[in-house]
Parts: C-alpha cells; structure tokens; sequence
C-alpha cells in the first residue's frame, strides 16, 4: 500500500527536467547565430577595408577599425552573458536531475525522507501555479522561503506574462512578433500559425485606424508569405478594406472584434508551452484531479444536494468539484457505505441503521443525534422524526 510508483512519478515530473533543457538549447542556438551573424558582418568589414587600403585617409582606416573592435567587444559581452545563462541552466537541469534520481532511493511513502522529498515538491508545485496565476510576489516568497529559485521557471513564465499583458492592455503585438521570429523554425516544426494570427491583427487594427494604403502595403510584406497555407483567410482580411469596424455583417464583425486580443494572448501561452513542453494546465490541477478521479461517484454528479457527502471533495461543486467535472467515475472492486450525517465509513463496528422512511445512517450518527433530541432522530434528506429504537440494523454481505 506505502509503495512508490517511480514510473508514475516520473511521468508527471517530465516537463520538470524538459523545460531547462529546452531553454539551454535555444539560448545555445541563439548565441551561435549571434556569433555567426556578428563575425561575418566584420569579417566583410576587414575585407571591404583592405580593398580601400590605399585609398582611405589613415584616420578613417582607424576609426573603421575602431568600430570593428567595438563590435567584437559588444559580442563577447553578449556571449559571456550567454555563457553565464548557459551556466545557470546547465546547473538547473544537474539539480532538477539530482532531486528526481532521488525517488530511486526511497522503498516506502512512509519514510521520513519521501516526506522530505514531497514537501519541497508540494512547495515547486504551488510555486509553478503562482507563476502561471500571475502571483509573482507569492511565488518569491515560497521561493526564499525554501530556496527553490533553482526549481523555478521564472523567467520563462515571466515572459509569457509580459506578452500577454501587452497583447491584452497595449494592445500590441510588438514583443509576441519578436518572440516568433527568434523562435521561427521551432514554430515551423510544430505547425503554428501564431506569427500569422499576429500580423493578421495588425492589418486589422491599421483598417480600424483608417490607415488603408499601409495596411496594404502590410500585407504585400507579411501577409502574402502565408498563402500556401492561409490564403483563403487573407482573401477575407483583404475584404475587410471595403467595411467599417462598426460593421454588423459576418464573419467581418468578429475579426474586428476586440476580443481577439485575448485570444491571441491564450494562443500565445499555449504555444510557448507546447515548445517548452509544459502542461496547458498547472501541475497543480493534474495532481488533485489525479486524487479525484479515485473518489468520484456517480451520487457526486447528482442535481439533487441531499445526495452528495459533505467529507467528499467532488461533492463540493463550487471548489474541487470543477476540477472533477471532466473526470471519469471511479472503479471500486468493493464498495463502502459512508454515513451521509458525519462522513464516517459504516461497517461492523458502526453498522448502518435504516430508518422508516427507507434512508439509512450510521449508529453512531443516529445515537449521537438521539442524545440531543431526547430519543428522537431527525432524517436530514426527509425532516421526518423517529424514535431511535424504530430504526433497524442492516448486515452488509
């Protein structure tokens, strides 16, 4: 019963130890591109410079090579600067790797050392569901708390925020776009038509501004290199040249409806995700619907309320009970009777009591109410009152 399921474990903490490794690779790719682009671009420096050898004053020839030393200085800033990231993220994914490799050694849930191991998981997983919540400064102090910053996707989640609060209030698809183009041939692999959804609403929002001659020349530059696979949309955003924003016809209304900024926002985080390999959800959620989908009954999707238990999460439909609505039922080999009074199991030592009316309690939920009612119990489904000694035992077999 106290045996660990590694195997499980393991498979719910994949995103874990991907998302660090997936931020190396790119910031690895990156740094390589910077490099390539930077010492090419003086290297046709110093190659334009020695063809003009001769024919350049000396103090021209010095400030050019100036300015190419100052170049080279900026990239190895940057690469240092890259390097140091690198570092970090090396660093992260060793420790994230380390605490994991941890679950091999413990042989029972019980153990003092997997209590150890699961608070500080626990403490990640709430920090993950504060950053993903926009509770930043909560997720900070859990994490000074426990000194979890290396089990913290801050600046991944600090990004998405960012862009989508821009997307949302600024109504600005600058930082989103520069996002895509230094993720271009990642969004490519995966498919998504994010970069295009972007540029689409910029062309709209330059026709709601009445700035028709750009937002033609908009989508001969950015519009057009979509139309292997977008063409029948761009055909229908060209359309909307020849209506207002106040337009009443269809589909036209809804592509100049303001709520496309938060899809746009909801589109962006999903797909940042899917690149880093994270959850649409937080592990939060997967890990208490994990727990749910053990206890839910077909009484706890009952309209009627007498019907659910109170000691039952899923019963609870304004709090964990929504996370339980998409769950399947549970499989029970045996069943249980759960007193529908005080939440306790009914069994050989407090046997179910059935009253008159057909409902049935415990002994001990009936005794008790019995001693306040000077005899009597009160069905609580029904309002009914009985004497005690009306309700009989039943035997489970």
């Amino acid at each position: 019963m106290d045996k660990i399921n590694v195997d499980y474990m393991l498979a719910i903490e994949e995103p874990f130890l991907k998302v660090p490794l997936e931020q190396l690779k790119r910031e690895a790719r990156q740094s390589q591109k910077l490099a390539e682009r930077e010492t090419q671009l003086v290297t046709s420096g110093l190659a334009d410079l020695m063809k003009k050898q001769g024919s350049l004053p000396p103090e021209e020839y010095s400030r050019t090579l100036d300015g190419l030393i100052d170049k080279l200085k900026v990239l190895k800033r940057k690469l240092e600067e890259s390097k140091q990231e690198e570092t970090l993220l090396i660093n992260r994914s060793k420790q994230r790797a380390a605490d994991l490799n941890e679950l091999s050694d413990f042989t029972s849930a019980t153990q003092p050392e997997f209590q150890r191991w699961s608070r500080t998981r626990l403490e990640r997983v709430l920090i993950d569901y504060m950053l993903r919540s926009g509770n930043v400064n909560t997720a900070k102090q859990i994490m000074e708390k426990s000194n979890l910053e290396h089990f913290a996707d801050s600046s991944l989640f600090a990004l998405v925020m960012s862009t989508e609060r821009e997307l949302r209030e600024q109504h600005s698809c600058r930082g989103a776009l520069h996002w895509c183009a230094e993720n271009r041939s990642a969004l490519r692999k995966i498919q998504s038509s994010l970069e295009f959804e972007l540029r689409l609403q910029e062309f709209i929002e330059m026709i709601r501004g009445k700035r028709n001659p750009e937002a033609i020349a908009y989508a001969k530059k950015h519009l057009i290199t979509w139309s292997d696979t977008q063409l029948p949309r761009i055909q229908r955003a060209m359309t909307l040249l020849a209506f207002s924003p106040t337009t009443t016809c269809l589909p036209y209304k809804n592509m100049f409806d303001v709520a496309r900024w938060d899809g746009l926002a909801h589109e962006f985080r999903m797909v940042i995700f899917r690149l880093y390999n994270l959850p649409s959800q937080p592990l939060l959620h997967l890990l208490l619907q994990t727990g749910l989908s053990a206890l839910k009954t077909p009484a706890c999707q009952s309209d009627d309320a007498s019907e659910h238990n109170r000691n039952c999460p899923v019963c609870q439909t304004d709090t964990l009970g929504k996370l339980a609505e998409g769950l399947p039922l549970s499989h029970h080999s045996n069943s249980n009777l759960v007193c529908r009074i005080t939440g306790e199991k009914m069994n050989e030592d407090n046997p179910p009591m059935r009253l008159p009316n057909g409902y049935v309690y415990s002994l001990s939920s009936l005794t008790e109410m019995s001693k306040k009612l000077g005899g009597m119990v009160k069905c609580p489904r029904s309002g009914e009152m009985f004497m005690l000694k009306d309700a009989k035992k039943l035997f489970i077999s």
